[in-house]
């Protein structure tokens, strides 16, 4: 396989302008996030010590507590910055979700918990989740993550700035071809509906397949309370918002108002695996 190439304004964002872990950790609606996304990965990951592969793992923030649970992690991301600070979590390699280096069948658990945010057309989509599923043992699983089709639209009422024309027309195009450009503000995106990370990974042979939405219908309120003046969300609001995301899986229509969404898979085991 030929090595492909990272989008030059997905390079510059992570490696030069913006720290993935300070979102995660410092933000209120990135709070919820990863909270969110180690509670739906824990429902499902073998017990420690299994071998989990963190693509696109970035600095180390999911590889940091599987660690600490007992699991065996390597980290590969494309953004040199990155591979470094994850190193002092774990192994961390450079290199690219569509042309993994790790053997076949060699992991336990595939995470892509953000190459497919990044990967606009659907054959490099389907070029990454081919590498998880060549790369993870039969029977193991593959988890990724994706970007609702639908979270511009609330997150920038958050802003207070939708009503804008320029943001108006910018979150439009993103609604009209779930793709955004990069040109301004965030990187070259992709942005999915559930149905549709659903079908990706069902057609790349994964079984079981389910999708959840990680921050559920609530977090938009969060994040609109941490932009006005004051202390930001209270803690009551913040737990209201993760019993909303919890109250929220059994009802499918209410995937389209999480700001993230999670797919989980298993790889098929074959006669004699």
């Amino acid at each position: 396989m030929s090595n492909p190439e990272l989008a030059p304004s997905v390079m510059r964002f992570y490696g030069e302008t913006v720290n993935e872990e300070d979102r995660l950790h410092c933000s209120a609606d990135g709070r919820m996030e990863l909270a969110r996304t180690q509670e739906l990965l824990r429902r499902f990951l073998p017990p420690a010590p299994a071998r989990v592969l963190d693509v696109g793992g970035g600095t180390g923030v999911h590889a940091e507590w599987l660690v600490k649970g007992g699991y065996e992690v390597t980290v590969v991301d494309p953004v040199p910055r990155h591979v470094e600070s994850a190193s002092a979590v774990c192994p961390a390699v450079v290199g690219d979700a569509r042309d993994l280096q790790q053997p076949d069948d060699s992991f336990d658990v595939v995470q892509l918990l953000g190459p497919l945010y990044h990967l606009p057309d659907a054959n490099d989509r389907q070029r990454a989740l081919a590498e998880a599923h060549r790369v993870v043992k039969p029977g193991g699983l593959i988890a990724a993550a994706a970007i609702n089709r639908y979270a511009s639209l609330f997150e920038h009422v958050t802003y207070a700035h939708l009503h804008t024309a320029r943001i108006h027309d910018s979150v439009s195009r993103i609604l009209e071809t779930a793709v955004y450009d990069g040109v301004r503000g965030f990187t070259l995106s992709y942005f999915h509906r559930a149905e549709e990370l659903a079908a990706e990974l069902t057609a790349s042979g994964l079984t079981d397949v389910q999708v959840f939405g990680i921050e559920g219908p609530a977090w938009s309120l969060v994040k609109a309370a941490e932009q006005q003046p004051g202390d930001g969300p209270t803690d009551d609001l913040l737990a209201s918002a993760m019993a909303a995301a919890r109250m929220a899986e059994p009802y499918p229509e209410l995937l389209a108002a999480s700001s993230h969404l999670l797919a989980v898979g298993n790889a098929p085991v074959g006669i004699g695996d």
